[in-house]
Order: C-alpha cells, then structure tokens, then sequence
C-alpha cells in the first residue's frame, strides 16, 4: 500500500459515511500521509500580501496560537498583524473543523496547538543538522515533551505561484525503531529533571520523549539512510492539503514555500488502534512503560 491515502474532499467539514471516517482514521494510524488534493485554502488578495518572506524574520515561520491569539516570528506592522492574525486563526479553526468531521472518534483526545505560516523556501536554506527538515525524520520536540501524546499535523500548500511542496517519505516507523533502538542512547541519572529545572525543557521529558528525541537526531545524522531514500519523493501541488502523524510518518521537506500547518497532540488512549502510536512500538523494544 502506497504512503499516499488520496481522499476526495474540498470542504473543510460536513458529514462524512462512518465507513470512510474508519478508513482515514485507520490510515492515518498506519502510517500513511491522507492526501486532499482538492482541498484548498483560499486566501483574499490582501490576504496574499502576506505570502512573502520579508514579514518573517530570523525564525523563518510565524507562529500563532489559537488558545490565547498570541501571535509570534512576524516582522509585520502593529497595524496589519491583526489581519495576519485572523488569517491565521481562520486556517486553525478550518482545521479544527475538518479532524472533527473526518476523524470524529477523537472527540475530547484531540488537542489544538500551535498554527504556523512558513513562506521561505526550503531548498538551499542553512541550517543546522538538527534543524534541517530536509533530511529525513520523525517529529519530536526538543523543549517541549509531549508526555506520549501523538503529534499529527495539518498541512496546506498556499503557494501563489503555483509551486508544489515537494516531501520525502521513508519507510515505515517500526522499521525505523528497529533499525535505531540499539544506537540510541539511555537517559543518563537525574538528566530529564534537570533539563527541565534549568527550563531546556517547559516540563519533565518521558523517558518516551528522550527516545524519540534521539531517534530523530540518529536519523538526521546518518548519510547512508538518507541516500536511500533521496528519489522517494511526493509533491503535494498548491491549493492542496495533507495530514499526517509526523511523530510516525519518516518525512523531510525538499522545496516549496508558503505553507500553513496546524499542528495538534492526539491521546493515545483515542487511537482505534493503539499498537501502532509509537509509544507502543518503543515501549515494546524497551520491554517496559516509557510515559
């Protein structure tokens, strides 16, 4: 089976035949990228305005926050931010609405988080290693743990020219555990509470957050794993949407600019199928809880 799950839909909502609701759900919790091809987030002419990347600074994304409206990473006039805002917000509530319908059975698991716009492209950037999401990798948050909860993402191309958003997609995450958990490094004594007391972290890394942490850095530093997925490549045209968990789903960003992504946490205790949420799948190497 493909990691692309094409799925027909260009509303950001409605209702959805329960039989189609449990195929994306099942999917997605597979490992697979659901692509929406049709789906698109149309943006007003002044809206446009903004698909530059001179309204960012050296962050390169502007971030927003829908709990509280903060908006972050804008060089942006205090005039015009709010317009940036509710651009912003309306794709977070978009996003909101289309998980609601699509994957209905979340229900309370589901947790909003950050919004971000991304307008500079991606190919030719300098980064370091550990920032360069060019290079194949599953999601993990170095300051923030996510206590075992999953991270799934929303993803739309807005792009003005027309230009796709070009990924790559590795194989499968219980492959990739398996290929790393021997290289990857233990907690060492009392490491976890301090970063956290020192604020490197905003609370207490799992013992899962410390792994995943380190299977993305093992992944990123490895040239021979890299290479041997460098042709396995998908673009994702403009006025196109995708979601996917990017804690499980091996993914890097080739080329593109001008991307909005919604980024939410999902409890695993929701998952229809639970063995397949990371946690498990480390958790079984491990041969003990981890969160």
């Amino acid at each position: 089976m493909s990691a692309i799950h094409p799925i027909a839909l260009s509303t950001w909502g409605g209702t959805f035949p329960a039989t189609e609701q449990a195929i994306a759900t099942d999917a997605l919790e597979a490992g697979h990228v659901l692509f929406l091809p049709d789906l698109r987030f149309g943006l007003s002419d002044a809206e446009r305005a903004y698909l530059t990347p001179e309204i960012v600074g050296r962050s390169k994304n502007v971030s927003y926050d829908p709990a509280n409206g903060k908006i972050g990473g804008t060089t942006v006039a205090a005039l015009k931010v709010n317009e940036l805002r509710a651009l912003m917000d309306r794709f977070a509530t978009s996003t909101r609405n289309l998980l609601a319908a699509l994957l209905p059975t979340y229900g309370a698991g589901l947790h909003q988080a950050k919004t971000s716009l991304r307008p500079v492209e991606v190919a030719g950037r300098v980064q370091s290693w550990r920032k360069d999401d060019t290079r194949l990798h599953v999601d993990s948050f170095p300051s923030q743990p996510s206590n075992g909860k999953r991270i799934l993402r929303v993803f739309s191309n807005v792009n003005p020219t027309g230009r796709a958003r070009v990924w790559k997609v590795g194989e499968p995450f219980e492959s990739v555990a398996r290929r790393y958990w021997p290289k990857l490094r233990a907690p060492l004594p009392g490491e976890r509470g301090l970063l956290a007391a020192v604020r490197v972290t905003k609370a207490v890394r799992t013992r899962y957050d410390h792994y995943m942490l380190k299977l993305h850095d093992a992944m990123k530093l490895d040239p021979e794993y890299q290479a041997r997925f460098s042709a396995a490549t998908h673009p994702f045209p403009a006025n196109s949407t995708w979601v996917c968990f990017t804690d499980q789903v091996s993914h890097a960003a080739v080329s593109g600019a001008h991307q909005l992504e919604q980024t939410f946490w999902v409890d695993v205790s929701v998952l229809r199928n639970p063995a397949s949420a990371p946690l498990r799948v480390l958790e079984t190497l491990a041969g003990r809880k981890l969160a």
